[in-house]
């Protein structure tokens, strides 16, 4: 049964891509020149943020601490956004405001 809803949902959603990222503030203000310029970069390469907020581990180690989930239209759209010059450009903020893993799903 549960290999039946996993195949179902992929088929549903074949053409999107999906960034989870995991993240720990470690700099609030950092955090804050990073998001007012961030989220634009995103949304220029049709991505939409779904879903952000703390973790409700249901089973297994908890990672860091607060999750986002970011769609793209496929997976070039999500490699386009994240690899741009304009997103590039946010790493160093990036890396002073938070510890985090970013991961793609497509």
């Amino acid at each position: 049964m549960e290999s039946s809803i996993c195949t179902t949902a992929i088929e549903e959603n074949s053409v999107s891509a999906y960034v989870l990222v995991e993240l720990q503030v470690i700099n609030p203000e950092a955090k804050a020149r990073y998001s007012s310029v961030a989220g634009a970069t995103v949304r220029s390469h049709g991505g939409e943020f779904i879903a952000g907020g703390e973790w409700e581990m249901l089973t297994g180690d908890a990672g860091l601490p607060v999750g986002i989930i970011i769609r793209f239209p496929d997976r070039q759209s999500a490699m386009n956004w994240y690899h741009s010059s304009e997103y590039q450009a946010l790493v160093a903020d990036r890396s002073t405001a938070m510890i985090c893993r970013f991961r793609l799903l497509s």
